[in-house]
């Protein structure tokens, strides 16, 4: 099962991957949420022009993916958290979720520096300890677009120590989520589209 629950398209156009059965709980327990993902991911396409201009704070690629789901009803969002012990109250904020909707949070890490995917790791972890969150989803880019990127004079923007999947896998199989149920798409070439 696992991975056979997705549509061909997403396991023939994304690098897909996932642990503690998170898309057998993504589809029984949120159906919504999985075809808003499986939508989203579907109808998704890179623009060869999205990845020639420089930087910003977010890339076309996180806005196209995250737009889509703001426009579904998710939501960026920073849990207010904290510690009471004796009723003394210590504030423990999460970082902020991409997008977040009926306990599903989805991080998109296109071009970040690697650490990123750390930050998104520890968050789901202690989000789904604290039974805010049952499934993390991160959206990523496979590392054979390097090849795209060296191609068209921007393979220097996108380096090694950048957000990749294979920046990504280790941390996961090292316990980086925890408990939480992850499912990870890597964006493949076969989504690029000349413009």
């Amino acid at each position: 099962m696992g991975i056979d629950l997705l549509p061909d398209f997403l396991r023939q156009n994304y690098e897909v991957h996932e642990w503690k059965h998170a898309c057998a709980i993504l589809k029984q327990d949120f159906p919504k949420e999985w075809d808003e993902i499986v939508g989203t991911l579907t109808t998704f396409r890179f623009r060869r022009s999205w990845i020639t201009v420089g930087g910003g704070r977010k890339s076309k690629v996180s806005e196209a993916i995250d737009s889509e789901l703001y426009r579904l009803g998710w939501e960026e969002k920073q849990f207010e958290t904290e510690i009471v012990i004796d009723k003394s109250h210590t504030a423990t904020p999460t970082h902020q979720v991409d997008c977040f909707k009926n306990r599903v949070a989805l991080e998109i890490e296109w071009n970040n520096k690697d650490p990123f995917f750390d930050r998104d790791l520890n968050n789901f972890r202690l989000l789904f300890e604290l039974r805010a969150v049952s499934v993390g989803v991160i959206i990523t880019r496979c590392d054979a677009l390097q090849e795209i990127f060296k191609e068209i004079k921007r393979g220097s923007s996108y380096g090694a120590s950048t957000t990749h999947m294979s920046k990504l896998l280790p941390r996961i199989a090292g316990g980086g989520g925890g408990g939480c149920p992850i499912l990870v798409f890597g964006i493949s070439k076969s989504l690029y589209l000349e413009d």
